[in-house]
């Protein structure tokens, strides 16, 4: 580990304090991004107006942080960055942290973590963010740690093991922060993990509860798996949950069961896996849970970030959990009982033929060893990235892939520790194609696409359609600004209201990550990480 701070600069000694109450309001405060969604509820949703759609064609670059390239060809920088009092923070993939100037981008500090050999990945060296409390910021570790540093030098304070990195646990999830405690748990589904989701004490690392995604004997929900799979059941944790405090419930997406492609070995529902579950944020005690997709046989996931917010539904107030599934549907549930309320296609979808009145889908595909064609591919209608909510327009944004689809092949798998545990594959060749076009993004194989849909009827509103597909989350503003990227190397201002491309600027490679928006000294600015830099964008001064 290392840490490094430039010539001539002073500890960031006056630094403000982020009690866990600024967090909990953070919407008081929208000139900071203080948590990873922005706030505890998931919405993305930012009340800064400086930038509108009549001056969004006048955003220009401000700064620019180039760092070093990642050490895998595969590693993205997925990091959506925070920012505190005019001070941003954030990780360059894997694990290195970044204190910076957020108005000219000069570097405070840098803090630099080397993971242990061991550790295994199956999605490249990533990092998707930190977490603040006090002055201690909280970073996961690809090889199975959770760490805190002091966010006014970078100093390392404590380092807690999540997971041993040699059977695949790591931990690339933003942790979120509930009271005084870090919420975390471990990637690794593609090993053959055993998941969990656990509450750290802040200030010691301590565990201080501790919630199987994957039962164990004698927990409930343990009858849905047989043969002992659940040793090796999956149920990985990879994107930051939401928090209602009126509630004191903590929701989080679960990831898919292992293996991923062959549920014959596993038979049964297979909880928590491809699941939403709310926690007592006290004690980690299930409160309810519902599950996407059952029996997942095509590494479909749940692991969309749980967005919160109070509707009027069917005439009276509701308090609703919504999320757009990676396995193709929109949908939408009460968020104190769990009750499936609304669930809707957002994409093509093969694998089944609707919903039943319990949101339970009614199957009609799976993975076989011959192969099956199946929409959405295992990629998902979207993934991992971020949608957001605007209580302005009422609509919930989505990054999606368009059309896309997998031929799911299952096979015989057997579990070695530190192997990949897949249990099949997911191709993407195309009928007709001539050969060498395999997994080549091509329109036969899909296209990207940012969605807007009206949560109350699950219909699509507007789409704003990119040659290829995304993995840039997206965020909105109350003056109906809409930020999003894509692979192209696109940076996007889109009116949130119906779509219409206000402003665009390439930034020279892949957007894989969430934006931030922040003001300092009254000026806004948005930022967004794109292929191995950081970009910030601000309106042209008179």
């Amino acid at each position: 580990m290392r840490r490094f701070m430039l010539p001539l600069l002073c500890t960031l000694t006056l630094a403000a304090q982020v009690p866990f109450s600024r967090i909990q309001q953070a919407d008081k405060e929208p000139q900071n991004w203080l948590t990873y969604s922005g706030a505890l509820d998931g919405q993305r949703y930012s009340k800064l107006t400086q930038i509108t759609p009549v001056n969004a064609k006048d955003l220009e670059l401000k700064w620019v942080l180039q760092t070093r390239a990642p050490a895998e060809p595969n590693s993205k920088y997925e990091a959506t960055s925070l920012v505190v009092d005019g001070i941003l923070y954030t990780v360059q993939p894997p694990n290195v942290v970044f204190a910076l100037d957020a108005v000219t981008g000069r570097v405070f500090w840098t803090y630099a973590y080397n993971p242990a050999p061991a550790a295994r990945l199956c999605c490249g060296r990533i990092n998707r963010g930190l977490a603040i409390l006090g002055h201690t910021l909280y970073m996961g570790t690809i090889d199975g740690n959770l760490i805190a540093l002091d966010a006014r030098d970078g100093h390392l304070l404590w380092t807690t093991p999540v997971g041993k990195p040699e059977a695949g646990y790591s931990v690339t999830v933003a942790p979120l922060v509930v009271k005084d405690k870090i919420i975390a748990g471990p990637a690794g589904g593609e090993y053959g993990i055993s998941g969990f989701l656990s509450a750290y004490s802040a200030e010691t690392g301590k565990e201080l509860w501790r919630f199987n995604t994957i039962p164990r004997p004698g927990e409930a929900g343990h009858n849905t798996w047989e043969n002992d799979a659940w040793q090796h059941g999956g149920g990985s944790i990879w994107t930051t949950g939401s928090y209602d405090p009126d509630l004191n419930l903590i929701y989080w997406g679960i990831g898919n069961a292992a293996p991923d492609w062959n549920g014959d070995v596993r038979p049964g529902d297979n909880l928590y896996t491809s699941s939403v579950i709310a926690l007592d944020a006290d004690t980690g005690k299930l409160k309810w849970h519902f599950q996407f997709t059952p029996h997942d046989e095509f590494d479909f996931d749940a692991t969309q970030v749980p967005v919160l917010a109070d509707l009027t539904w069917q005439g009276r107030p509701r308090k609703v959990l919504m999320t757009a599934n990676r396995n193709g549907y929109f949908y939408v549930l009460d968020r104190a009982t769990g009750e499936f309320l609304l669930g809707k296609p957002f994409v093509k979808v093969s694998w089944a033929d609707g919903l039943d009145d319990k949101g339970r889908p009614i199957r009609v595909g799976h993975s076989t060893p011959e192969g099956m064609l199946i929409y959405p591919e295992n990629q998902g209608g979207t993934n991992w990235y971020n949608p957001a909510y605007s209580p302005r327009t009422g609509l919930f944004y989505i990054p999606s892939w368009m059309d896309t689809h997998s031929i799911n092949t299952s096979r015989v798998d057997p579990y070695k520790e530190g192997n990949p545990f897949h249990g099949g594959t997911a191709t993407h060749e195309v009928p007709g194609l001539r050969p060498g076009m395999t997994n080549r993004r091509l329109p036969e194989v899909g296209w990207g696409a940012i969605q807007a849909l009206d949560p109350k009827t699950g219909a699509i509103k507007w789409q704003h359609k990119m040659f290829d597909v995304t993995d840039s989350g997206v965020l909105v503003t109350a003056s109906d600004v809409v930020f999003a990227g894509g692979r192209e190397g696109y940076f996007y201002a889109l009116d949130a209201r119906n779509g219409t491309v206000l402003w665009k600027a390439m930034v020279g490679g892949a957007v894989s990550a969430g934006p931030t928006t922040y003001a300092v000294d009254g000026k806004q600015y948005i930022s967004i990480p794109a292929g191995n830099a950081i970009f910030t964008f601000g309106l042209r001064q008179p």
